[in-house]
């Protein structure tokens, strides 16, 4: 390009500039935008969810100009206009229904990322918070979408699900039926599926992510030290932990995003149902709505969710324990208000504690996964109150506790795990036998847990002596 070429280029740039401010909001956003230097495997997960949203987007988009939100033709319009009719369908298909699943993936590391290094507290309590209601808005934009294509499980997931609301007193009912557009799921519920699926779900996640990148910038990224970089600043003000965004972590997104991509593609290419994990091998069938199916179950990523509905035998405590877990996330800043935020400098009890957490998440997944009998139920009870243990016991880490403390925790948890199982045998919910058989899941991680803390106090301390760059960072902000 000769010179008058390139100063007719600046002259375009500038004119647009003038008016649409690129280069400033690129010098703020990237290349003058001060990230830890730290960042370390866990800080790909966000990144490449963002990635995941575009993808689909941009699939389901070719996806919606295909689909027929019909009973008696979205079945066929999936399974034969979509996937073998229209050039390259198949393969768009299959990206949007592995995408889904990859989405969640990342979604969870990225909040488990957040949990063990106390990204939800001061001062980015709301930066948490709407991330929360991210994860609420996906996991409605995938229960919408998982009717569309009118599959046997598709329909009777659907159905549960649905009839779910009903529970709730007094507006469940106009609730569930609303939703449906009938008394049953027919072509009203398809209609409104489609239209929330494709419309309005999008927006409103479009919506929160940028509510949610502008409140990352306003606060800046956490870091695995938990250190707060901006007050440690050199002579330009520029934090001395802190480096520019844009080269060193675009490119090192790139490189996240190529192994991505070869993990992504492999399952496309090669077992894009994810042997019957991503896709039910139930819904290569049209929906009967004259068969019901053995076992109904969501797909994966709800799994956990499902195993503390039926935990529940009553469907309204079932609801409230499975909106539960979502109010044990919001409540998370106030649950832990220790002031070190990074796990690495945490006590080895509470590093127990937060791997408990995955660990009954992924156990509540596997129950789910099976029959719905009453052993399994019972047992997705138990593990429930395991999960719901590992959020409720964080206040006992907020600071040193004393011996009596310690023995007072321990009491009062198995207490209050024991009246549940009395309360569970009084409505009739589940024989004493069976609850006895189980109750030892949440009273073993209790008193293993406060039985340690008893016996060696020094597994509660946090780190003692904290290194001197984190103290002169402002780690007890």
């Amino acid at each position: 390009m000769n010179n008058i070429d390139q100063s007719r280029a600046r002259r375009v740039f500038g004119w647009f500039d003038q008016r649409l401010p690129i280069s400033s909001l690129w010098r703020t956003q990237l290349t003058e935008y001060p990230a830890p230097k730290n960042f370390n495997l866990w800080y790909f997960f966000g990144s490449l969810a963002m990635l995941v949203l575009v993808m689909q987007l941009a699939t389901g988009l070719f996806l919606a100009i295909h689909y027929q939100p019909n009973p008696h033709l979205a079945f066929w319009s999936v399974a034969r206009t979509i996937q073998r009719d229209s050039h390259w369908g198949w393969l768009i298909r299959d990206m949007h229904i592995v995408g889904a699943s990859a989405f969640f993936v990342l979604v969870y590391l990225h909040m488990y990322r957040s949990i063990m290094y106390g990204s939800y507290k001061k001062p980015r309590e709301l930066l948490w918070l709407i991330g929360i209601f991210i994860y609420l808005a996906l996991a409605a934009e995938a229960f919408l979408g998982y009717l569309l294509p009118w599959g046997q499980m598709s329909y009777w997931g659907s159905a549960v699900v649905t009839n779910f609301v009903t529970a709730i007193p007094g507006i469940g009912k106009p609730i569930a039926q609303w939703l449906r557009g009938s008394f049953v799921i027919g072509l009203p519920t398809l209609n409104r599926f489609f239209v929330f699926h494709v419309f309005l779900m999008p927006v409103l996640l479009l919506a929160l992510v940028l509510v949610h990148l502008i409140a990352l910038h306003q606060v800046g990224s956490n870091n695995p030290d938990g250190v707060e970089i901006h007050d440690n600043t050199n002579e330009s003000s520029w934090p001395r932990d802190g480096i520019p965004f844009h080269p060193y972590y675009t490119v090192k997104d790139l490189f996240g995003v190529s192994v991505f991509f070869v993990i992504f593609f492999w399952f496309v290419f090669y077992k894009p149902d994810g042997w019957g994990f991503l896709l039910d091998k139930l819904n290569y069938t049209p929906a009967n709505i004259l068969h019901t199916p053995s076992d109904i179950h969501p797909l994966w990523f709800f799994l956990p969710f499902y195993a503390m509905l039926r935990g529940v035998p009553d469907k309204l405590y079932g609801i409230m324990a499975f909106a539960g877990s979502f109010a044990l996330l919001a409540c998370l800043p106030l649950l832990d208000r220790n002031p070190i935020r990074s796990i690495r400098y945490r006590s080895v009890l509470y590093k127990l504690n937060i791997l408990m957490m995955p660990a009954s998440f992924l156990w509540l997944g596997y129950i789910a996964h099976g029959f719905a009998t009453e052993h399994n139920m019972v047992f997705g009870l138990h593990v429930t109150e395991v999960f719901y243990a590992t959020f409720l016991i964080l206040p006992f880490f907020n600071k040193r506790r004393s011996l009596g403390a310690s023995v007072a925790w321990l009491i009062v948890t198995e207490a209050i795990v024991l009246l549940i199982d009395v309360w569970m045998y009084s409505i009739h919910a589940h024989g004493w036998n069976l609850m006895l058989l189980t109750d030892w899941i949440p009273a073993t991680y209790l008193l293993l847990l406060f039985g340690l803390a008893i016996l060696f106090p020094a597994l509660t301390q946090d780190t003692q002596h904290l290194p001197e760059r984190l103290t002169a960072g402002g780690i007890f902000h």
